[in-house]
């Protein structure tokens, strides 16, 4: 019964690839074999590969510290200290400014070229953007930006530029 085919069973000699006993790991360690040559040819395409008889690689590149923006004058009580400016439109002349500044708050005085005496200023300043305005009978309110030592901005004068409008700039002296 070595070579005689049974129906619905595998003879031993019709079905070479089926073996019984011992010789039955065999197949299974061969395609196991053949497996993992072909993962690994494939994963030594995929890491390295040639051209040319030569291995390219990629360099790598080193970390690269960006440095920060450097901080405006605004931050840190930068605007305190004296600016000079001048102001054009409907009113023109110059002005010196001393400010004193605690966080985003602003206080001081403002000379006007065309006034005698120093009258007192309130504002605040928000990342490079200032806004303000001067206390007393005639109400005007200053708004613009500031970066480094240097800021500019339009004025008005009395209600909604009422009494007039304009622009101004100044750079910080000291």
């Amino acid at each position: 019964m070595q070579n005689e085919r049974v129906p619905g069973r595998i003879g031993r000699e019709a079905h070479p690839i089926v073996r019984f006993g011992s010789d039955r790991s065999r197949p299974r360690s061969r395609v196991l074999l053949v497996g993992a040559v072909a993962v690994l040819a494939l994963a030594a395409v995929a890491c390295g590969s040639k051209s040319n008889g030569t291995t390219t690689t990629t360099p790598t590149t080193p970390a690269v510290t960006v440095p920060s923006a450097p901080a405006s004058s605004a931050a840190a009580g930068g605007l305190s200290g004296k600016w000079s400016g001048s102001y054009s439109g409907a009113f023109n002349g110059t002005f010196t400014l001393h400010w004193v500044q605690t966080s985003s708050k602003l206080t001081g005085a403002i000379k006007l070229s065309t006034v005698g005496q120093p009258v007192p200023l309130h504002g605040t300043v928000v990342g490079g953007s200032i806004r303000f305005g001067t206390v007393g009978s005639t109400a005007i309110t200053y708004t613009g930006s500031v970066s480094g030592n240097s800021m500019s901005g339009t004025y008005k004068v009395g209600a909604n530029g009422a009494a007039g409008t304009g622009t101004w700039s100044a750079t910080k002296t000291s």
